[in-house]
């Protein structure tokens, strides 16, 4: 299992836990129950050797380190949760979102005035339209309008946008407010020339929320504007959402601790900050338990698990005791790989429901996307044919063997086709496969190595830019393969497939893919399943527009191309 944040957990101890150790005074002492300060003296060896690797002197005290400036504490005997303070006057709920640099909004709010105002300006004045100037100011106010209007520039969206998908719903949203205010005031500006002044807007302005989504993500790589999270539920349960959580670190959350309703140890590892009975209390026990574990590690957000002793009223309990409290809170649903927009919430006697829309197999969307690969194709093949016959030429005077690669591969049900690759391997390439099986670097049912010896000098050049793939517009043009899917998968890994890794194929294989955007061959197996399962459940238009703008960085950077 792959260790959860290790960047964040270990290897960043907060100087916070030291300066707070490093204290003097009664204080620091009753807490830690410590009057003759060995413990005190313990913990600090402890975090010496956590920042500089040496053995502890002191094992027998191993204070918990938890998360990012986490503090230092004996561990909690088993079924004793921390004592519960005094009771908080009572407060709304804070908003615990970090604060996000005050140039994102900026820089938002000016790329949206240009992206709206100056294409308007520049046209309708190419076109002798009258109050040119005018209408570029009321297109940005109205972009600026429908933004704002749609929380694009509240704090916690700033940074949280990757997908153009909202900004072209907010760009339709503006065309019909333009469009009313043109019918309302007789204006006399061309309609067609107004439409294709706003086009390059939601261009504009979906790129620059890219770009600081992505430096949003960076700054969370290097655990900074994130929001410490205390989970509450059956350990079971909990470890799934913590290694869910712990894949990847282009998200806002951290966990700190778990507040464990039940018996049982999480395997991630993550240390009990409370034990909650596995029966329900009386009162807000449960609530008093939470508020001393969150205040203990300093939480930001409390995230409930429903579950089979954390349901109904006790539930209800804990939400109103942590609002209480001042402190925020989420539950979790149970859905994982389930994209937000199949998503709609209803209500019916006093529970929520949520439906989930079925993922896309039929109908105008679906077509669209075949008639796009099609056409997408025919005029990359016109355009690329130049730069395939130099490629051609380039792996026939390289070594000797055929141009084209060969090969089987799996399809839409399972439907098996041929694929034409520039073959960037040695002509027994297959042949000297066996004897390479022991070097397999890649789990799972795939064969990979980083250096194999059976790639040609103009091979390895092919394959770290995926110029040996073009051939493959061939069968997207065939309608075998699509522009955008999951890697076109060997009959050898079918045949080895379960139930699962089997709903890969209920879609067309794609050229590129989110596999490819997130690492290619760097990637485990059960990482590209998964990546490959999310895009088949919740593909959209929009998600392969953005998916292929993002192929060209990722073909450009290389990274797991070998």
């Amino acid at each position: 299992m792959k260790p959860f944040r290790r960047k964040v957990y270990e290897q960043r101890p907060d100087p916070f836990v030291a300066a707070r150790l490093a204290r003097s005074g009664a204080s620091l002492q009753a807490r830690l129950a410590d009057p003759g300060g060995e413990r005190r003296s313990a913990a600090l060896a402890e975090i010496k050797r956590r920042a500089g690797g040496q053995e502890s002197p002191v094992p027998a005290v191993v204070p918990a380190l938890v998360g990012v400036g986490a503090r230092t504490r004996e561990a909690q005997p088993e079924g004793e949760p921390p004592a519960d303070p005094e009771e908080p006057p009572r407060r709304a709920p804070r908003r615990s979102t970090p604060r996000r640099p005050r140039w994102y909004l900026l820089t938002a709010i000016g790329v949206d005035i240009l992206a709206a105002g100056l294409p308007t300006l520049l046209l309708l004045h190419a076109a002798d339209q009258r109050a040119a100037a005018l209408c570029a100011l009321i297109a940005a106010a109205a972009w600026i309008l429908v933004c704002a209007v749609r929380g694009r520039y509240a704090r916690y969206a700033l940074g949280e946008i990757s997908s153009p998908r909202p900004v072209f719903y907010d760009w339709a949203t503006l065309l019909g407010v333009l469009a009313i205010l043109h019918a309302i005031t007789d204006a006399t500006t061309d309609p067609y020339v107004a439409l294709l002044a706003l086009t390059p807007t939601p261009v504009l302005s979906a790129t620059v929320r890219r770009s600081l989504h992505r430096h949003l993500s960076d700054r969370r790589r290097r655990a900074s504007g994130v929001r410490r999270v205390l989970v509450v539920g059956e350990p079971v349960t909990a470890d799934h959402v913590i290694n869910l959580l712990s894949r990847h670190t282009d998200h806002e959350y951290v966990v700190v601790g778990l507040c464990a309703v039940g018996a049982g140890e999480p395997l991630i590892g993550l240390p009990i900050a409370a034990r909650l009975d596995e029966a329900p209390p009386a009162g807000t026990a449960d609530a008093g338990q939470v508020r001393s574990a969150a205040r203990f590690h300093r939480a930001d957000l409390i995230v409930a698990i429903p579950g089979g002793a954390m349901v109904g009223e006790r539930l209800s309990r804990l939400i109103w005791g942590v609002h209480d409290s001042g402190l925020s809170l989420a539950v979790l649903p149970g859905l994982a790989e389930v994209a937000q927009h199949r998503v709609r919430s209803s209500e019916a006697g006093g529970l929520m429901m949520l439906h989930i829309a079925p993922p896309i197999r039929r109908g105008v969307e679906l077509q669209t996307k075949y008639l796009m690969d099609r056409f997408g194709a025919a005029t990359l093949l016109m355009l690329l044919a130049p730069v395939m016959g130099v490629i051609a030429l380039a792996v026939r005077f390289d070594s000797p063997g055929p141009v084209f690669h060969r090969q089987m591969r799996v399809g839409l049900q399972g439907q098996a086709f041929h694929t034409w690759k520039f073959r960037t391997m040695v002509a027994d390439a297959e042949a000297r496969k066996r004897a390479l099986l022991s070097e397999n670097e890649h789990d799972g049912p795939l064969f990979k190595m980083r250096r194999d010896p059976r790639v040609t000098r103009v091979g390895r050049f092919l394959r770290r830019y995926s110029l040996d793939e073009l051939p493959l517009l061939i069968n997207v043009l065939r309608g075998q393969m699509s522009l955008v899917g999951p890697r076109p998968p060997l009959p050898d890994e079918v045949a080895l497939y379960d139930e699962t890794e089997r709903r890969r194929l209920a879609v067309r294989p794609g050229l590129t893919g989110i596999w490819q955007i997130s690492g290619r061959w760097d990637l485990s197996w059960d990482e590209t399943v998964r990546l490959d399962l999310r895009y088949v459940e919740n593909w959209s238009l929009i998600g392969d527009i953005a998916i292929m703008a993002r192929t060209f960085r990722a073909v450009i950077d290389g990274r797991g191309a070998y």
